[in-house]
């Protein structure tokens, strides 16, 4: 085949050997231009794979950020739970010690209206002790500043007293206030 076309270059003749040598070149230039063209292509596709996985890699890399800020989110929102539940239980505990409080003063009322109430009642249950030609009309003056007072020291003394007429000295008569 070799001598084949060895003959087919003989009768070319010099024009047609220049033809066949610049086609030659012109082919090998393509072939040049197409390899650059290829390993351009390949290096463009080289760069897109790579920033694709970058792209991936960011991509990953926010959706842990997202995820850890999630998680930072529920803990937060567990942390004001329970801070409220805290919040809550010691209002429970003040208002539990304002009633405690509030009982506390309304005993410690009650008893101070019951020892007011109690020398109130001592006061009004003065006790005069009878002497030698007392009345009732006259202790009443004496003792309440009016003698028409006697029937209120007759009533507080019913016990004691079944005659108005008649007391004895030693005898003790409450009086009314």
């Amino acid at each position: 085949m070799a001598d084949k076309k060895e003959k087919e270059t003989k009768k070319k003749g010099l024009l047609g050997r220049a033809i066949d040598a610049v086609s030659s070149r012109d082919e090998r230039e393509e072939a040049e231009e197409a390899k650059k063209a290829a390993d351009l292509a390949k290096a463009e596709a080289a760069r897109e794979e790579f920033e694709r996985q970058m792209a991936e890699s960011r991509a990953a890399a926010e959706a842990r950020k997202a995820k850890k800020a999630e998680e930072e989110a529920e803990a937060v929102a567990t942390q004001l739970k329970e801070a409220e539940k805290k919040r809550r239980e010691a209002e429970a505990k003040v208002y539990a010690a304002e009633a405690r409080a509030r009982a506390a003063e309304a005993k410690a009322e009650a008893i101070k209206k019951a020892e007011e109430e109690k020398a109130e009642e001592e006061a009004k249950a003065r006790v005069y002790v009878v002497q030698s030609g007392d009345s009732l009309s006259k202790i009443a003056k004496e003792q309440l500043g009016d003698a028409g007072r006697w029937p209120e020291i007759f009533e507080a003394n019913k016990d004691k007293i079944s005659n108005p007429n008649l007391i004895y000295p030693g005898q003790e008569l409450t009086l009314p206030k």
